[in-house]
Formats: C-alpha cells, sequence, structure tokens
C-alpha cells in the first residue's frame, strides 16, 4: 500500500513509517523542512515537501493522487500558541481530508487527541482549550466527508517502548498513557482493519495484544479490556 502521511517528520509519524516500510508499504511523509528529508529516508520513507500551513488544495490533492490511505499525523506540537492550533491542529486536518476525498484516498486515519469531543475541564489553561477545540473541530468536519475515516485519541503520549499491548475502544475510557510505539502498531492494524471504519476510538496502555484490540472491532464488540 501506498500511504501518505501528514506531519511526516513527527514522532508517531516517523514510527509509522518505519513499520510500514519493514513490512513492505510504501510511505510517504509531508514535511515542511528539507532537512528532515534524510530522517525518513534513513527508514525506507519517501519524503515530499508540503507544509500544510501554506499549501493549497490543489497541491496537497496532487500528493494524495495514486494513494491506499492518509493518515493525518501533524500537530502543532509543544510551545506552540493559540494561533498554531488552528491552524494545524484544525486547519491542516480539514485540508488533508478534503485533499483525501478529492483525490479519491478513501482509507483515512487521524490522530486526535482523548479529551477531544467534550468541553475542557473550568479553568484549563488557554493553550490546551484551543487544542481541544481545534482536534473537536477537525473531528466533527471528518465525520461529514465520504471517506472510510478511523478517528484515533490517544492517551497520555510517552517515548517509552512499546509493550504491543493496548486498551481500544470507542469513548469513553479512563485517562492512561500510551507509547507512541504502540500508537504506531495500533494505526498499522487499523489501516489493515475494515472494523474501525466510521468510528472514534480512544487508546491507552492495556493488556489485550495489539492484533486482538483491533480484531474486537471486527466482530463488533468495539470494547478491549480496560486497564
Amino acid at each position: 500500500m501506498r500511504i501518505v502521511i501528514a506531519g511526516g517528520h513527527g514522532k508517531i509519524a516517523l514510527r509509522l513509517e518505519r513499520l510500514l516500510a519493514q513490512r513492505g508499504d510504501e510511505p510517504v511523509g509531508l514535511i515542511r523542512r528539507p532537512e528532515h528529508e534524510p530522517d525518513l529516508r534513513a527508514i525506507g520513507a519517501k519524503a515530499v515537501l508540503c507544509d500544510l500551513e501554506q499549501a493549497g488544495l490543489e497541491e496537497v490533492t496532487a500528493h494524495l493522487l495514486g494513494a491506499d490511505a492518509a493518515v493525518f499525523a501533524a500537530g502543532a506540537g509543544p510551545g506552540s500558541g493559540v494561533a498554531r492550533k488552528s491552524t494545524v491542529d484544525r486547519g491542516a486536518a480539514v485540508l488533508f481530508a478534503e485533499a483525501a476525498e478529492r483525490a479519491g484516498v478513501r482509507r483515512f486515519i487521524q490522530i486526535s487527541s482523548m479529551g477531544a469531543g467534550k468541553p475542557p475541564a473550568p479553568g484549563s489553561e488557554e493553550v490546551w482549550v484551543a487544542y481541544i477545540q481545534a482536534k473537536t473541530d477537525a473531528e466533527s468536519d471528518l465525520r461529514t466527508r465520504d471517506l472510510d475515516w478511523t478517528i484515533l485519541r490517544p492517551g497520555g503520549l510517552t517515548d517509552d517502548p512499546g509493550k504491543g499491548r493496548v486498551t481500544l475502544s470507542e469513548p469513553p475510557l479512563p485517562r492512561g498513557q500510551v507509547s507512541r510505539d504502540d500508537v504506531a502498531a495500533v494505526i498499522v492494524a487499523l489501516l489493515d482493519g475494515p472494523g474501525a471504519r466510521h468510528r472514534s476510538l480512544e487508546l491507552i496502555g492495556g493488556d489485550d495484544p495489539i492484533p486482538d484490540a483491533v480484531g474486537k472491532l471486527e466482530d463488533g464488540s468495539g470494547r478491549a479490556s480496560e486497564s
């Protein structure tokens, strides 16, 4: 499969690209900076220079033509302010989804965040409020599109080695953490499984091997064991 990944130099994206390349897929990462290209090339991914905050719809659509799937893994990142939560976490997500729709790429996975879809707790910090609102708006836009979409909301992200065991379920799950390694592995499994289409899923560390967690979506149970 040819999979185009927005935010191609991000921490989850690099792990995802490595996994896809290792199994013989063709990962294509959209990057903002040319100096990031060697990092993608080193793990077997193709890099395409495309700044989603600046690119137009035609340009992004052209990058998606012929792809089998698209993954939105971009984010403004730590240290960014309110404005970039809007332009990246919402604006770039909407642009990428519209381009996928125009390019005829049906399978679409959007990485969101636990906390999206509901108002932030009273007294939350301003940037967090903007981030959750941007993710919520991007999710709402995606649900209106003619795509085989899946929204994945990881809990608190860590750089710990992946354990290959998770809790994956439709909301709500208790707050928890999950390694970026395991998030990437779950995305690979979701790309292969039709049971996750048109579903919003939350993800934290847990007890279910990743194939089993995704398999439960296929059999209709929709809920893995909670940790």
